[in-house]
């Protein structure tokens, strides 16, 4: 790829996404021209659109200007989630005009600043939030790249300047390769993706070869991943907590570093996963080089990010939270977090499977995590880039729950326009709506009806 200098205009394709619309404003922000295609209008193509972007949202190669179509000065950026078969992109490859992917683009970012990466298969976007809110808030001049909306500041871009940049290292389709971390945390490498990666095994070594492009003694790790690194925990590791306690819904602790105890911490986020993704973020932004006294005060006020453990209704009848579960690791957490908070109350919990691949793969175990819940709504798979898979079908996850030794009380398949019926029905405070996919979507609708 070209040197960014020597580009003026970047057309997206796919340009309302989570990571491509944020991409899209640094360079639009850097006095780029930047304008794109994606499939639908969202709140996140909308601010684009306020920001002065261009965008359609049918595909018209012939009407995108010619600015954009100069082999010289131009550039595409695509995510794998377009098919290759998609017209905009055929007619730019057949016209010559240099394409990249996404992560392509954010690699070549990445050795612009200092760059700290966060990468796992849960808790990469909550890490990265916190450490951008805790850097960002330490007077740091940071640039965030964020994989969600960050409560607080309604956005998944942050600039107060270049000094350093958080980004969010997403391990599909290895993209999280292609980045030049200075220092760089791992969360967690449970098996995810097979269909990209084939098995296990090289799962974990895309995750090796990540750890291997982080200078010496700058990798931080939870302690249950297995790669070498300053390690994460509770009650032992490089970095744990000591004295923790819960007080009103927050977690009050010490925090032990190897070149000492900072004492009183909190953090208002529900979850042992959260204090763990929270304490990774400190680690690296003290490795950093920030101040401990302004890290505290910045965790303190961090309020997390949308559709990662949200409270969308919290009323006598009815607390709604919303989260982008889709793991059954995941789903276990949101399980902690949920009991920990809601300790004698019973949960109604509606998941929507997200890509065939993966609901085969781990079929079994998300039949596991989900029985933990006491009522449990099942959603058609949201099939995303794929095609469906013979025998992969949402009825035989219900089945499964229903077999499993601790089987909730109800298990039913659902449409989307039954959730607020079902909820109602089941008669729990506590309801809990989970899945990457469109479910996100649905989230407003059913809570209208719920708080009527």
């Amino acid at each position: 790829m070209r040197d960014l200098k020597d580009i003026t205009h970047f057309y997206f394709i796919g340009i309302g996404g989570i990571g491509m619309s944020a991409l899209a404003r640094y360079l639009h922000k850097q006095g780029k021209q930047v304008a794109g295609y994606d499939r639908i209008v969202t709140s996140l193509s909308k601010r684009l659109e306020d920001e002065g972007i261009d965008i359609h949202y049918q595909s018209k190669f012939d009407e995108i200007p010619s600015a954009f179509k100069n082999p010289e000065t131009a550039q595409v950026v695509y995510t794998p989630a377009v098919p290759q078969t998609f017209d905009e992109l055929v007619r730019f490859r057949e016209s010559g005009i240099p394409i990249t992917k996404r992560a392509q683009l954010l690699g070549q970012i990445s050795k612009t600043m200092t760059c700290l990466a966060i990468a796992g298969t849960h808790g990469k976007t909550t890490t990265s939030a916190i450490l951008a809110h805790l850097l960002y808030q330490s007077d740091i001049k940071t640039t965030a790249f964020l994989g969600g909306i960050l409560e607080g500041y309604n956005t998944n871009y942050l600039n107060s300047g270049t000094d350093v940049m958080v980004v969010e290292a997403d391990e599909f389709d290895r993209s999280f390769l292609q980045l030049e971390p200075n220092v760089a945390g791992v969360t967690a490498i449970d098996p995810d993706h097979l269909d990209i990666y084939g098995n296990e095994e090289e799962f974990r070594k895309a995750f090796e070869e990540f750890g291997a492009l982080v200078p010496e003694g700058a990798l931080f790790i939870n302690e249950s991943v297995k790669l070498s690194g300053n390690t994460i925990g509770f009650d032992s590791g490089d970095y744990h907590t000591s004295h923790l306690t819960i007080v009103d819904g927050a977690y009050y602790f010490n925090l032990v570093t190897p070149s000492g105890t900072i004492k009183n911490w909190s953090l208002r986020l529900p979850g042992r996963h959260n204090l763990a993704n929270a304490i990774l973020a400190v680690a690296m932004a003290l490795e950093y080089g920030a101040d401990p006294e302004k890290l505290k005060k910045a965790l303190a006020t961090f309020k997390g990010v949308e559709r990662r453990f949200s409270y969308k209704l919290d009323t006598e009848k009815f607390v709604v939270i919303d989260d982008y579960a889709h793991h059954p690791t995941e789903i276990n957490a949101v399980y902690q977090a949920v009991a920990e908070m809601y300790p004698d109350g019973e949960y109604t919990v509606i998941f929507q499977p997200h890509l065939y691949s993966r609901t085969k793969d781990f079929m079994d175990d998300f039949a596991s995590s989900l029985s933990q819940f006491h009522k449990v709504g099942i959603l058609n798979i949201y099939a995303a880039r794929e095609e469906p898979m013979e025998g992969v079908h949402a009825a035989v996850l219900c089945d499964l729950i229903r077999n499993q030794e601790q089987s909730p009380h109800m298990t039913t398949l659902l449409e989307k326009e039954d959730i607020a019926e079902f909820v109602k029905e089941m008669g729990n405070r506590i309801v809990l709506l989970l899945g990457a996919g469109d479910i996100g979507a649905e989230v407003e609708r059913v809570v209208k009806e719920l708080a009527r």
